[in-house]
């Protein structure tokens, strides 16, 4: 099954605000939603007090927030992994 892939306005400005080659570098392990967006490899979910979340690190640089919903992937959040250590704590 494949999915379609929505990234949220948010979640783009952060995308496009890095240099080209960080761009690249996410771009391409964001392709790997559309295949297979379930926990495996550097994909992990989360239960968040009965709110289901999905983290994927990309390059120990970046961590992607994502949502699994039916046929869809929705990118929520883009950060660097720092920021999010900040922002949500260690999971």
């Amino acid at each position: 099954m494949k999915y379609r892939v929505l990234i949220s306005k948010k979640a783009l400005k952060f995308l496009n605000s890095l240099l080209e080659k960080s761009q690249r570098i996410v771009k391409e392990k964001l392709k790997v939603l559309y295949k297979d967006p379930y926990p495996g490899k550097n994909k992990e979910k989360l239960d968040l007090q009965g709110y289901v979340l999905y983290r994927m690190h990309v390059a120990r640089t970046f961590t992607v927030f994502y949502r699994i919903c039916e046929n869809e992937v929705r990118i929520l959040d883009i950060m660097t992994i720092e920021q999010a250590h900040k922002k949500y704590g260690r999971l």
